[in-house]
């Protein structure tokens, strides 16, 4: 049986640049990561700096913290390079965390 995993999303008020709100226009979730079941890891977290290039459009995450480590790495990358943002024309940054719970 897997476990569904709830997930709270904060954009950590560490914007750079000129744009400290980034409008985010498509969220993708990711999935609780079955090495975290295995584990019976029931949360964690990460926190990532997210580029966004001037079209809106992810150009790259870097996992900054993660809680535990390695753990949800892969799957916060892969989520958080779907997303959208509203295009600016500039490049930017932003720090966003995930939290992970497993829902048994």
């Amino acid at each position: 049986m897997l476990a569904r995993s709830v997930l709270a999303l904060t954009l950590v008020a560490a914007a750079s640049l000129a744009h400290a709100d980034a409008k985010v226009l498509k969220k993708v979730a990711p999935e609780y990561p079955g090495e975290a079941i295995k584990k019976n890891i029931s949360a964690g977290s990460v926190r990532a700096k997210i580029a966004i290039a001037g079209d809106g459009k992810v150009s790259g995450v870097e996992v900054v913290e993660a809680e535990p480590k390695r753990i949800f790495d892969r799957a916060a990358i892969e989520a958080l390079s779907q997303w959208k943002f509203e295009g600016t024309g500039a490049a930017q940054t932003h720090e966003v965390k995930l939290v992970f719970k497993s829902e048994d």
